[in-house]
């Protein structure tokens, strides 16, 4: 699963992303930089959750389609909803929740697969 090559061009993306933001401060389309983020969480987050079921389960294991969208759901309430009320720094984002949501769904499509 943690070889599969979308997760691999996800992790490598998001890294080079977190770099370009944080080191090297190259300048990059303001929708990459407010959505790519976003897009990739789930698929990176849930490949780690799937791997770690596969190890408890079998390797025929995936997960459930609800804990999918359970994680959807808890990841958009905590990021858009309830961080942005305590946080000074936080921004809540309609486009972010869809975003998660298409991270979700990418997962969900192409990762959520027998090891």
């Amino acid at each position: 699963m943690l070889r599969h090559p979308l997760f691999l061009s996800s992790a490598l993306l998001a890294g080079c992303a977190q770099l370009s933001k944080r080191w090297l401060h190259w300048p990059l389309p303001a929708w990459l930089t407010s959505y790519l983020s976003d897009i990739l969480f789930l698929p990176l987050t849930l490949s780690l959750a799937l791997a770690a079921h596969q190890l408890l389960y079998g390797r025929q294991a995936t997960l459930p389609g609800s804990w999918v969208l359970a994680a959807w759901a808890v990841v958009a309430l905590w990021f858009e909803g309830l961080l942005p009320r305590w946080s000074a720094t936080a921004v809540a984002d309609p486009f972010d929740v869809l975003a998660y949501a298409a991270g979700a769904l990418l997962f969900q499509r192409w990762l959520n697969k027998p090891a």
